[in-house]
């Protein structure tokens, strides 16, 4: 069926090589890029439907190119990178990263993570509500816009579809696996504290803005959007 058009972001020709024998058989058109600047270019000027992005890039470094991807586009992306440190692994996704593969890889691997990114991006389209509202809050994934007494908030993307997660779900309880599951959607390597860091930055945009819901921090298991129906 095809992916459409990827941009791959590597500065090894060989992976590039690889990856775009791969993907091509499967009917989906590969943009190559072997630096930053032509990276953005790329990306900009032919709008891709994935971007694959090797981090250890010359000219703009790697994570500033998700940064920009991520300032403009929900594109879905995907790290694929010899870093294999926990640190990385979270600072890629805490930048808006939908999954992180590390080399070497599998090829076969690389082809089920691109589906079920691919996968979860089409079945989020075709979702007719994709807009929950609770007194002064409004998160519309849509627009991807967040609304707080009216006023339309810089959120990124990965903060967005966690709160609209828990907005969507009030009171109910999801421990921080099931949230990594939900929102990043893929096997989680290391802990668990990126869920934390998300949760941290929502407060901070949130508090004290209503007294009928607020996220709660539910000791030992994770967190839930508690939503009081008694207070009018």
């Amino acid at each position: 069926m095809g992916f459409g058009k990827i941009l791959i972001i590597d500065e090894d020709k060989n992976t590039c090589s690889i990856l775009k024998s791969t993907l091509e058989k499967d009917n989906t058109t590969v943009i190559l890029s072997h630096d930053g600047e032509d990276a953005l270019i790329k990306f900009s000027a032919l709008k891709p439907d994935m971007v694959l992005l090797d981090v250890m890039i010359s000219k703009t470094d790697g994570w500033q190119i998700c940064r920009e991807i991520r300032q403009k586009s929900n594109t879905p992306l995907i790290i694929i990178s010899a870093k294999n440190e926990v640190f990385d692994k979270v600072l890629g996704l805490e930048l808006g990263a939908d999954d992180y593969i590390v080399k070497p890889f599998d090829i076969k691997e690389v082809i089920a993570r691109i589906k079920a990114v691919h996968r979860r991006y089409c079945l989020s389209g075709d979702i007719e509500n994709r807009e929950v509202s609770y007194e002064k809050l409004t998160i519309n994934m849509t627009k991807y816009e967040l609304r707080v007494n009216g006023v339309l908030k810089d959120t990124p993307p990965k903060e967005l579809e966690l709160l609209f997660c828990l907005a969507s779900n009030p009171n109910r309880v999801f421990t921080r696996d099931q949230l990594l599951d939900e929102v990043w959607g893929f096997e989680y390597y290391g802990d668990s504290r990126t869920v934390d860091v998300h949760i941290k930055r929502l407060r901070e945009k949130l508090e004290g803005v209503s007294e009928k819901w607020a996220l709660k921090t539910v000791w030992g298991i994770g967190y839930k959007f508690e939503l009081d129906e008694t207070k009018k």
